[in-house]
Formats: structure tokens, C-alpha cells, sequence
């Protein structure tokens, strides 16, 4: 019984894999990817259409800090000066204050905004891969880079993953 248990746990996790990994990319766009927070503040990452970082910056438009007229106007700069053309939203904790906060600073802007799955982003952003990857910067502002990074090019952030940590199957992990 407990082969055929982890033989279907597999199975689930190949199938709700699949269309994760085979998301389009949404390449040559400036995108900013928001990883939401309430304590330590919303951290922003600006990336070009390549993946490369131009930017990072946290905002606090949420609960307990509350400066959200502080907040807007750094996103509205960021989203100026970079001439930004979508946010990423990791779906994580705060995400909803997020995209509420989000969608009424862009509102009437071109800009649009997506919520990404974040699935894995903490753990890739404490890896040795992110370390090397971007040593200037520190854990948080490296997951912020990686939500930017998985709605441009989901399949080339996801690799960088251990499968574990992806956060689609049932008990995966604990396979042998």
C-alpha cells in the first residue's frame, strides 16, 4: 500500500508540475516583482526584459506600519523612472493588501499586474545558487527578484529549485 501511495503521490505532483513549468514566458518587459509582508515591509525588485536587476527598494503600505501614501509614491517613482510595464505579486503572506494596494496606485496607468505563485522563493533565496547569484543583496530582496523573474520566465526560475520546495504535490518531500 505504501508503494502504490507514493507512486500516485508522483503522479500528482508530475501532473500539477507540468503547466507550472509550461507557462509561457512573458518575455522583454520591465517588471517589478513585489513580495508582500506586513512586519518586514514589501520588497520591490525592478528587472529588465533580460532578467537583469536595475532596482530594489522596500515599501510598507501595510499593517502594522500603515504608510501607504509613503509607499505609493516610491512605487510610482520606481514605476516612472523604470517606465515599468507590470508588477509581479508573489501570493504569500499579505498578498491581498497587496494587490488591493497595487491595483489602486496603477489604476488609470497602463500598467498591469499578475499574482505569481511563490512557492519556493524563500528557498531558492537563502540557496547557495541565489548567494553567488546576487551576493549584494539580502534574502528578502533576492525572493523579490525571483516573483519578477518566475512571471517573465517561469521555467528558468523554477529550475533553479530544489522539486521538494515547489509546493505542488501531496507529500512529495517525504518520497524515497
Amino acid at each position: 500500500l505504501t508503494d502504490i501511495a507514493n507512486e500516485q503521490a508522483i503522479k500528482t505532483f508530475a501532473v500539477n508540475l507540468k503547466p507550472l513549468l509550461m507557462q509561457p514566458p512573458i518575455k522583454d518587459m520591465v517588471t517589478l516583482g513585489f513580495d508582500p509582508a506586513f512586519r518586514t515591509g514589501c520588497k520591490l525588485a525592478v528587472v529588465d526584459g533580460t532578467g537583469k536587476v536595475l532596482d530594489t527598494s522596500v515599501i510598507y503600505p501595510t499593517a502594522p506600519h500603515n504608510k501607504t501614501e509613503e509607499s505609493r509614491a516610491k512605487l510610482n517613482a520606481l514605476i516612472k523612472k523604470y517606465n515599468i510595464e507590470l508588477i509581479s505579486i508573489g501570493n504569500g503572506t499579505a498578498s491581498r493588501e497587496s494587490e488591493q494596494f497595487v491595483a489602486e496606485t496603477i489604476k488609470g496607468t497602463p500598467v498591469q499586474y499578475m499574482i505569481v505563485n511563490e512557492a519556493g522563493a524563500s528557498v531558492y533565496s537563502a540557496s547557495k545558487l541565489a548567494a553567488n547569484e546576487f551576493p549584494q543583496f539580502d534574502v528578502s530582496l533576492r525572493s523579490a527578484v525571483s516573483i519578477a523573474r518566475r512571471l517573465q520566465d517561469p521555467l528558468a526560475e523554477l529550475v533553479k529549485i530544489d522539486p521538494k520546495s515547489i509546493g505542488v504535490g501531496q507529500y512529495q518531500h517525504d518520497m524515497p
